[in-house]
């Protein structure tokens, strides 16, 4: 008996969430679905093959034995040892296991080592496991971005959103298909489907709504905001899926973000820097004064605690930060220039050194 790997029946990763199985398999189903592909034995095949792979990986309880089942099949446990390790889930399954299914619908390896088909979490599955009145499943997720200000991120703000978003089909339940069922005493079985007029078989509609989101105070760029239950809708609200919002902090041609610290490039005059004093400089909110140590070069910093982006639950609050950039004068008049002049005149007097001396030993 061959081991099947229902990952790669599905094209997807060992990792892959629950949307996006859900997401390959309607995919698949669509393409591979007999009554799209009529007398087609070999898109019949490929189709039971999809089917019985969703079935497994759908159900996070035979996720989970399907994987250790992998794991055991690539370190050469013997069949034996797999029978015996797996019997409890196949007594769970009982007889009445593949109701609501055909015979020779699931293969010998998925009857062996999970009981029959349709147990358990896909139980009352219609045809080729199809959603037809079984179990729901949860809508799927949206993702969006929101753009807020430098100070919108210290502050927090509001939003107004226009979601495109996708609900699940309530007339199919999200399967894409209408089934066409006969009954044979107490079982169902589904004879055929058909793709759904209302949805054209892609198990959801388009949809549009507006959402009002509060963006908290703290918020950096990349930050993702969950939204619970805004997301795709379902028929039952508790299966709603969730809104995932992106934060965004547009460029600022004063200040920017590093981490959790606001930055800025402060130019000061180069006798600003050299005697030092109280300058008034640009805050995000307004403005601050500052005091500039005598004798500071372009390159320093001068951190003000606190005033960056607020706390937000384990990361403390930021700081804004100055770094000096210290500008010459360009246009000097004659009684400036002199000045200048005496002043190089007099710093060379007393021997200042030459800034470019260390440069020359290399």
């Amino acid at each position: 008996m061959e081991f099947r790997d229902y990952y790669k029946t599905l094209g997807i990763e060992r990792s892959a969430a629950e949307a996006d199985i859900k997401s390959a398999y309607r995919k698949l189903a669509r393409k591979h679905h007999p009554d799209l592909n009529p007398n087609n034995k070999e898109a019949e095949a490929r189709f039971k093959e999809i089917n019985e792979a969703y079935q497994v990986l759908s159900d996070p309880e035979k996720r989970k034995k399907y994987d250790e089942l992998g794991a055991d099949w690539e370190r050469g446990a013997s069949q034996e040892e797999m029978y015996r390790r797996y019997s409890r889930e196949r007594a769970g399954a009982g007889a009445g296991a593949a109701r609501g299914f055909e015979a020779g619908e699931f293969s010998d390896f998925f009857s062996q080592f999970f009981g029959g088909a349709g147990h358990g979490h896909g139980a009352g599955r219609g045809f080729s496991g199809f959603d037809f009145g079984g179990e729901p499943m949860r809508a799927p997720d949206l993702r969006a971005e929101v753009s807020i200000t430098i100070a919108e991120a210290i502050k927090g703000a509001k939003r107004r959103l226009d979601l495109a978003a996708e609900d699940e089909c309530t007339t199919c339940g999200g399967s894409g298909m209408i089934a066409h069922e006969e009954r044979q005493g107490k079982a169902r079985v589904i004879r055929s489907a058909s793709p759904c007029p209302t949805c054209g078989g892609t198990g959801a509609i388009p949809a549009h709504r507006t959402l009002e989101v509060t963006i908290p105070a703290g918020s950096a760029d990349g930050t993702v905001l969950r939204l619970r239950g805004q997301g795709g809708r379902a028929p039952q609200p508790d299966l709603n899926g969730d809104l995932y919002l992106t934060v965004r902090v547009e460029p600022n041609p004063v200040f920017s973000v590093s981490g959790r610290d606001v930055r800025c490039i402060l130019p000061v005059w180069d006798y600003e820097a050299a005697l030092g004093g109280e300058i008034t400089a640009p805050a995000v909110d307004g403005k601050i004064a500052l005091k500039v140590p005598a004798g500071s070069q372009t390159g320093r910093v001068m951190r003000v605690r606190g005033r960056g982006l607020p706390a937000r639950g384990r990361e403390p609050a930021g700081d804004l930060l100055y770094e000096l950039k210290v500008l010459v004068p360009t246009d000097l008049n004659a009684s400036e220039r002199a000045l200048m002049e005496e002043l190089a005149e007099k710093l060379m007097a007393r021997g200042i050194a030459d800034p470019r001396a260390g440069m020359m030993r290399s």
